[in-house]
């Protein structure tokens, strides 16, 4: 017997669009389901763009989706490309109806994403090296996860990531490529091909950084990851005025010279009122080949240094989260694009960053600062 349009549309309903993330039945991307008396399936797909960079990953999935009905011999995917008209619908689908203000949805008051903003006082610390392991760790858990590449002069988290293809714009939406189920967006993703540098003053970035947060389409995510440029420059005070309920995480090392840095880095919540998550300490020390000693390559007690004093300059408990120990292939994974929490979570420095994003993840059942939309009656 050949298959039925449900039994189709059914499978159909399983594929989800790798950049949105939800049903292609959902996005209205299905045109048409044909079916011949012999079970050939001719299936049409509305693309959002011409060139789409997922087309393949689409028919892939089309075509191993439908092949496993009862009845089908064979598949043949067609793409089409949607109408503007078709694009402005998906909009208002993924977005709703706004109007020309676009709203940073982290920003509203109901918003149940946690915002991070991973901060150091100098570069040099792997700030972005924990940024992607942690964000990793947090996805290969089953949370959604972001990450705005937000170090614009030294933007690095596309390459850590592995993320090569650029993002895709539908009408005024941008969608974010996708790797290792975190979606990520980067300056770099915008430049012309080869290692430009981005010469841009203060109104650029913060504009630059309203559109990562406003123009992407992000979805329902349970954490967003930012991976700040070192120091309190023109993002770190951008980020305090358009997120101003973002976390603080501030990474360090162990060497005092670095922790009197990163103490002044962390000392910006207490003008922007910026809670701190806490501190992590980078580069704790060297495992011992040889032995079960820990080798102190830049010294000892860094990142409890940076912790104590945050703590005592804003009056209320700043944690040392984590040390990370040295591990070559933190390095190694950053460079090839596969994070070490992923490709080997046994390593000491995946089990502590696992173990740091095993906490961070976790939320609070607490209603407090939530508006819950009561309004007070009158005595009857």
């Amino acid at each position: 017997m050949a298959p039925t349009p449900e039994l189709v549309t059914a499978a159909l309903a399983t594929v989800n669009d790798p950049e949105i993330r939800r049903p292609i039945t959902e996005l209205d991307m299905v045109k048409s389901v044909e079916i011949s008396p012999e079970g050939m399936v001719r299936v049409g797909i509305f693309l959002t763009v011409a060139g789409c960079p997922m087309r393949d990953t689409i028919t892939r999935e089309v075509t191993g989706a439908v092949s496993k009905v009862d009845g089908v011999t064979g598949v043949q995917v067609e793409m089409d490309v949607m109408s503007t008209e078709q694009r402005k619908t998906l909009q208002t689908k993924l977005r709703g109806d706004r109007g020309p203000e676009k709203e940073i949805p982290f920003a509203k008051p109901g918003s149940l994403t946690r915002v991070f903003a991973v901060a150091s006082g100098k570069g040099g610390v792997g700030k972005s090296s924990v940024t992607v392991n942690l964000a990793a760790a947090m996805a290969s858990s089953g949370l959604k996860v972001g990450v705005v590449d937000a170090d614009i002069y030294g933007h690095s988290v596309p390459r850590m990531l592995g993320v090569s293809e650029r993002p895709t714009k539908v009408e005024d939406m941008i969608m974010p490529p996708v790797a290792h189920d975190i979606k990520v967006i980067s300056v770099g993703m915008f430049k012309p091909e080869g290692n430009t540098p981005v010469v841009w003053r203060g109104p650029m970035l913060d504009r630059a950084l309203h559109q990562f947060l406003a123009d992407v389409y992000w979805g329902d995510l349970d954490v967003l990851l930012m991976d700040l440029p070192p120091g309190t420059g023109d993002i770190a005070i951008s980020v305090a005025q358009r997120l101003p309920s973002a976390e603080i995480l501030v990474v360090t090392t162990p060497q005092q010279a670095a922790a009197e840095v990163a103490e002044r880095a962390g000392s910006i919540a207490a003008q922007t009122h910026q809670q701190i998550a806490g501190v992590i300490e980078n580069m704790a020390w060297l495992p011992c080949p040889h032995c079960d000693e820990k080798i102190s390559v830049f010294g000892e007690g860094g990142g409890q240094t940076v912790a104590d004093a945050l703590t005592r300059t804003l009056g209320a408990r700043v944690p040392l989260l984590g040390q990370v120990p040295i591990d070559m292939r933190l390095r190694e994974g950053g460079d090839e694009g596969k994070p070490l929490v992923l490709t080997d979570p046994d390593a000491p420095a995946a089990a502590e960053l696992r173990r740091i994003a095993e906490g961070l993840g976790k939320r609070s059942n607490s209603l407090k600062g939530l508006q819950l939309g009561i309004s007070p009656t009158r005595g009857r």
